[in-house]
């Protein structure tokens, strides 16, 4: 098993249909190896900031992406989005929503919490699947980061 910190891409997602299907995309470029994924807003931000079951972990250091839902239990992705670029250590991760929501005060509130991208799902398996191998192909290879 890796460690929590080697892992790239922080997939936050409770629909494990749309899980399966991102982790099937990222896999066939390589990519899926380096996921970790969580499937509700209160883990993802345990996660982000070592917080409970990943205390003492430095879960963002190699972090490149994290793939957000909106509609996740416990805690929303805007809530979510909003924590962790309200906070100088993880605001400079990118984060991209993954979401079905086409809703305008959606789309307005994360990109007033400084979201890196937008982008509604697909219904088409083909299309997903090609929206996502490219979400990671960009953000984890041709994406030049800041310095944390």
């Amino acid at each position: 098993m890796q460690f929590v910190n080697d892992f790239e891409i922080l997939l936050v997602e409770d629909n494990q249909s749309d899980v399966k299907l991102t982790l099937r995309a990222l896999s066939k470029h390589n990519l899926a190896n380096k996921v970790y994924v969580v499937g509700d807003g209160a883990e993802a931000l345990d996660f982000i900031f070592g917080r409970n079951k990943y205390a003492g972990a430095e879960n963002t250091n190699n972090l490149k992406l994290i793939l957000l839902d909106l509609k996740l239990p416990k805690i929303d992705g805007i809530e979510v989005l909003r924590e962790m670029k309200n906070n100088e250590e993880t605001r400079k991760i990118p984060v991209v929503i993954l979401t079905s929501s086409r809703e305008d005060r959606d789309i307005e509130k994360c990109y007033k919490y400084g979201v890196n991208s937008y982008i509604v799902k697909p219904v088409n398996f083909e299309q997903f699947a090609e929206a996502v191998a490219n979400l990671g192909m960009y953000w984890l290879i041709l994406n030049e980061p800041p310095v944390r």
